[in-house]
């Protein structure tokens, strides 16, 4: 029992302490020193030899595919604004109906997508309390190299990010934050258990009243909320356990990178409307890497691609690996169209396989809120 006491007495209040160790244990830095691992900030160690493989190896043709996009007609351009004001709540449907159509101005624009999906390794230091159970340490033999650790990769082009805890890299320490005690002193009622009342300031009766305080019973005194009464509340860090298993933490990070062009349109039309439409796509060619495209009748798509795959090969060099790449062209329809409405002009556009609607002057509006995508 005295033995208890003593321990409770010697809780410390480290609630100003931070959560973790601003560095792994020393003695663990040391027995890990001669394996060279990556940590976040650092430069990455030299990439595996599979992904220097030959392109010869890995190459498949690129494909052109067959593509048919309609001639926008009167019909199909006035079906399209109906289909866009019915889904407006302050859009009338009448201009749609009776507006007369003048001019119809289609353009195919080109665009070109390059995807570059690539695999880094990097690692952090990280902890979790100790539940006895058995220790991965140095002496059970030397930590895998980060590229020789196999792992699942996932579909192409589909980002995701997992954590590994590396073989051999594990060391128990005290906790840090509890000084392997397991709990501290309460914060909130500095071990006491309780707290002076609130309702009676703790003079255990009201200012002018004679009968006691009913909150606190006349004691002056309540059960500390923080801590339910026990003066010490567990160590949120090591949940109790008194000690940390500290390790390596291997973070593998799968991303897809993308760039992409438009050829120009000049029209009066927002640009960034356009990636969110489809394409029909003319063009598909996926490899482990691709070749820049030479000679296609758009120069702008050429040297778009020359561009792209520079600046991946740039963005990912001495830091990724390059699973596969993967490059599009698609063709997306853009029409002007010009019509009548009351002794007036106005013009909206209709743009995408989906014949999606951009109306900036309608009519026939009832309210200023809504301006349409």
């Amino acid at each position: 029992m005295d033995g208890e006491q003593n321990e409770e007495d010697s809780i410390m209040d480290l609630s100003y302490e931070a959560e973790s160790p601003l560095a792994p244990p020393v003695e663990l830095l040391e027995q890990l020193a001669h394996y060279s691992w990556p940590f976040q900030g650092q430069t990455q160690s030299s990439l595996p030899s599979t992904s220097l493989r030959k392109l010869s190896d890995q190459r498949n043709r690129p494909i052109f595919l067959q593509h048919s996009i309609p001639v926008m007609t009167e019909e199909m351009a006035r079906n399209a604004l109906l289909s866009f004001v019915n889904s407006r709540c302050c859009y009338g449907n009448r201009a749609a109906g009776e507006l007369v159509i003048q001019d119809l101005r289609q353009q195919m624009l080109y665009r070109y997508r390059l995807e570059t999906f690539s695999e880094s390794r990097l690692s952090e230091w990280t902890f979790q309390p100790y539940t006895n159970h058995s220790v991965d340490g140095p002496k059970k033999g030397a930590s895998p190299r980060p590229w020789d650790i196999k792992v699942h990769v996932p579909p192409m082009f589909q980002e995701e990010t997992k954590k590994f805890q590396v073989p051999h890299s594990s060391l128990v320490k005290d906790c840090h934050k509890c000084q392997g005690r397991g709990r501290y002193k309460c914060s909130g009622c500095h071990g006491a258990g309780t707290m002076r009342c609130a309702s009676c300031s703790g003079a255990k009766r009201k200012a002018k009243q004679s009968r006691r305080c009913q909150v606190c019973s006349g004691s002056g005194r309540k059960r500390c909320s923080t801590c339910s009464g026990r003066g010490n509340k567990t160590c949120a860090t090591c949940k109790g356990e008194k000690k940390l298993l500290h390790f390596i933490q291997l973070v593998i990070t799968w991303k897809n990178s993308l760039f992409e062009f438009v050829t120009e349109h000049h029209m009066n039309f927002p640009e960034e409307l356009l990636a969110k439409v489809r394409g029909e796509n003319i063009f598909k060619d996926e490899n482990a890497m691709v070749y820049p495209i030479v000679d296609f009748p758009k120069q702008e798509i050429s040297l778009a691609s020359q561009r792209g795959i520079a600046e991946h090969t740039t963005a990912l060099a001495g830091r990724s690996r390059v699973l596969q790449q993967r490059q599009t062209i698609e063709l997306i329809p853009l029409t002007e169209v010009h019509y009548w409405y009351q002794g007036k002009t106005y013009l909206y556009y209709i743009y995408g396989l989906e014949n999606k609607v951009y109306a900036l002057d309608y009519p026939e509006r009832y309210c200023c809120g809504c301006t349409i995508i």
